[in-house]
């Protein structure tokens, strides 16, 4: 049983230990997932920025393992296109719109993470490809999936389309938008400043995921939604 990790300097600090809600609610997920197959299965944790995402799936991923199943974590930041590419291809990635529509490599996250992580991939997994700070193309950095494994990857947009085929699980995390705002703030502050945090957040973070809520409808296509506004009292609302 190995916890495959992303080469991404893209990181979050490890959570605190959650509280005895907490982990109920994470287990219970877990044992949702795993029951879902024997094979290689690939889950999502999608929602608004600042819903908890990336600390939910690390804390997912360790229950999957504590049931004795191999992991992959990776995240959908990892597989966007670099900023070099937008520049030389004009895309506009400044607005709400263009973060929506402009933001996501699907070539590499289809062929690089999801199809070979699948039940009848290859199992020769890239959990990165190019890293969002550096730019640094990870590519040729394969990791080999055992057969049990399951891959969580967490990131907004999760649910678009061009993903559906590959789920085998999909999670909704809930924040209410007021909370959500303030961690995302509190997140990118240390290293945009807090005006230019409110700016990224008000108008391109929260402009790109209303299009993407009204247009994919992802509570739809979630098979369990789960209120993360309180971190010490998660609940599922749907499962």
């Amino acid at each position: 049983m190995t916890a495959y990790e992303s080469v991404s300097t893209w990181k979050q600090p490890p959570a605190p230990p959650g509280s005895e809600t907490r982990v109920r609610v994470i287990d219970e997920v877990a044992s949702r997932v795993c029951a879902t197959g024997s094979g290689r299965l690939r889950v999502v944790v999608d929602g608004l920025t600042g819903a908890g995402k990336t600390t939910f799936a690390d804390e997912l991923a360790a229950a999957i393992r504590a049931r004795g199943r191999s992991t992959l974590r990776a995240s959908l930041d990892d597989f966007k296109h670099p900023w070099r590419h937008t520049r030389a291809h004009g895309y506009d990635r400044l607005t709400g719109e263009g973060y929506y529509r402009n933001l996501h490599d699907f070539v590499s996250a289809q062929t690089l993470l999801l199809q070979p992580s699948g039940p009848r991939g290859t199992g020769k997994v890239v959990l990165c490809a190019h890293d969002p700070l550096t730019g640094a193309d990870n590519r040729s950095l394969v990791v080999d999936a055992p057969n049990d494994a399951v891959l969580v990857v967490d990131g907004v947009f999760g649910m678009r389309p061009e993903y559906d085929e590959y789920w085998d699980v999909r999670i909704w995390l809930h924040a209410e938008p007021a909370v959500a705002l303030a961690r995302g703030i509190e997140r990118d502050v240390e290293l945009e400043g807090y005006d230019e945090a409110l700016r990224l957040h008000t108008s391109r973070f929260a402009v790109g995921e209303q299009l993407y809520v009204d247009e994919v409808r992802p509570t739809e296509k979630a098979s369990v939604i789960i209120d993360n506004t309180d971190f010490e009292r998660p609940a599922i609302e749907r499962a």
